[in-house]
């Protein structure tokens, strides 16, 4: 039975202005993701693959066509409810960690939820746990990023991007800064999170090793999908979600 997409695009279009020329990243991009998928995007830079991202995570609007999340327009959520609806179906993995220098690790994973007004302490401590613990990083969670290695630092980016339990996971280059054991390691941790949990993730890179973990690979160039390579990985099956 097919999959129902969690991502559908339809003529999507980014258009931008650069003086007197208009910049056309994403033009017309037609794309189902269904949920469960592992999806790598690969092209040259200005392909178009981190702008697409970007309108994924709702960090940036379309200039025309549709964009539906988990069967919801994006470009219908008014802007005073799109961080919510962001936190709580989109987790982001950056490829520089963005983490806070001054927060622990516990701390920083914690940050999504601070937006839950509804969840109690004992809640948010329970999630933090749970996801310092997928990671593997239940004995560093009071280290600051300065105690931590390139690998920990991502790792710990990864737990506070799952740690609302989103159904996506976009990642922009996860393993672009990192030597080659850390990125095997957290491409397999990547692999578990849609395996096991059945987290939808869309990941962008330019590195063929790392793309290699994907279900499918989608090539752009121009702003327009060129070619889509499929591996032989098995689909992922629902997920029971982090620990609540």
């Amino acid at each position: 039975m097919e999959r129902e997409a969690i991502i559908r695009c339809r003529a999507l279009t980014r258009s931008y202005r650069k003086g007197e020329t208009v910049i056309t990243p994403l033009d017309g991009m037609d794309l189902d993701v269904p949920e469960g998928d592992f999806l790598a995007l690969m092209g040259p830079s200005g392909s178009g693959k981190t702008t697409l991202l970007n309108l994924v995570a709702g960090i940036d609007r379309p200039t025309s066509g549709s964009l539906r999340i988990a069967g919801v327009e994006l470009a219908e959520v008014p802007p005073a409810k799109l961080a919510a609806f962001r936190a709580e179906h989109i987790g982001y993995i950056f490829q520089l960690y963005n983490l806070v220098p001054v927060l622990t690790a516990y701390e920083n994973v914690e940050l999504p939820l601070l937006l839950r007004r509804e969840l109690s302490r004992r809640e948010r401590h329970a999630r933090v746990a749970a996801a310092l613990g997928l990671v593997g990083l239940a004995d560093r969670h009071d280290h600051f990023p300065r105690q931590l290695s390139g690998g920990q630092e991502q790792r710990v980016a990864i737990a506070r991007a799952i740690v609302p339990d989103p159904k996506i996971i976009v990642a922009d280059e996860p393993t672009g800064d990192l030597d080659r054991a850390s990125a095997g390691a957290v491409m397999e941790l990547l692999g578990r999170l849609n395996r096991e949990l059945g987290k939808t993730i869309v990941m962008v890179t330019h590195d063929p090793r790392t793309a290699g973990h994907a279900r499918r690979v989608l090539h752009l160039d121009k702003g327009r999908l060129v070619r889509e390579d499929q591996h032989d990985h098995e689909p992922a099956l629902a997920g029971e979600g982090m620990a609540r």
